[in-house]
């Protein structure tokens, strides 16, 4: 190796000693939660196909995006408590908050849902503030507590106040992306993690539309000092729905002139056997910046793309 790429590694090494420390921290909370670690494939023939998530081409297969679709077969087949650390990717997705190559944590209840899974939150950010002995996450001068509970409010709430308009207003108007971005996502996680919660239904994604309200799915994000670190949501249990959904997405990237993958077809089979779950998916080099102060997701991995 090279004198520079030496000095390079051994730069980040208290930074990868962080992060080594925060997964090892994340199998042992959910271990210790009767949670069964799963590993599946990283190729596959059909990712799930959603307009804004392009795969990486693997072969005549593609490189998973998330593992979300096999660990919900596993829900499927019986399985009731399950986690996965695994390598994700993502094309044409790289600046200081994203890597085309980069870590995922999903873990999945069945006979659950989205509550349960905010209080898994929770419950982890706890265990590894404790393991790792760090109360206050930073990240570009804003401050979040951990160990004091997470705050919880509505997407709704959330548009309100920080964009002056409703989100379905913002949807009929085509910013709703852009108030997230822009006006939303920086005041949130500070002073404690927060989540915003109850998307708009046509937000849905893979989740499942609340009940009692189905204007708003069972979909929640959760922020900590600013950064957005997971999605979750009860889960969509309807092929007949799911299916309809996919066909959507499909043809809105056939609109885009973005390459189309086949229909997930096994699948939307197995769903059909899901019980009511739930299910999120959390980016470990994201918490892994927080809990290594550091500013951008290169610092805590040890090679980037462009130093290979």
């Amino acid at each position: 190796m090279n004198e520079y790429g030496a000095a390079y590694l051994s730069k980040k090494r208290r930074a990868l000693e962080i992060r080594a420390r925060m997964v090892e921290a994340i199998r042992a909370f959910f271990i210790s939660q009767g949670f069964l670690e799963v590993q599946t494939p990283v190729r596959m023939p059909a990712p799930a196909p959603e307009a804004n998530i392009d795969a990486v081409p693997s072969g005549e297969w593609y490189l998973q995006t998330s593992p979300e679709l096999p660990m919900k077969r596993l829900l499927a087949a019986g399985y009731e408590k399950i986690f996965q650390l695994c390598p994700c990717f993502r094309a044409g997705e790289r600046g200081a908050l994203h890597l085309t190559e980069f870590t995922m944590l999903e873990w999945y209840r069945s006979g659950a849902d989205y509550r349960a899974l905010m209080a898994d939150c929770d419950a982890l950010l706890t265990f590894l503030s404790k393991e790792l002995a760090k109360e206050v996450l930073t990240y570009k001068g804003r401050e979040a507590r951990l160990g004091v509970g997470i705050e919880e409010l509505t997407v709704k709430e959330v548009f309100l106040d920080y964009c002056g308009k409703s989100p379905d207003v913002a949807l009929k108007e085509g910013d709703f992306d852009e108030c997230i971005a822009f006006d939303i996502e920086p005041k949130l996680g500070s002073p404690r993690p927060t989540i915003i919660k109850d998307y708009p239904a046509s937000q849905a994604s893979l989740s499942k539309i609340n009940a009692l309200d189905p204007t708003v799915s069972e979909r929640f994000e959760l922020y900590i000092a600013g950064l957005e670190i997971a999605n979750g949501f009860s889960e969509l249990t309807d092929a007949r729905e799911q299916r309809r959904r996919f066909e959507v997405e499909i043809e809105n990237r056939k609109n885009s002139g973005k390459i189309t993958y086949p229909m997930p077809e096994l699948f939307l089979h197995e769903l059909e056997n899901m019980p009511d779950s739930a299910g999120i998916a959390l980016g470990v080099d994201r918490l892994a910046m927080l809990f290594a102060g550091a500013q951008t997701i290169d610092e805590i991995v040890a090679f980037t793309p462009e130093k290979l």
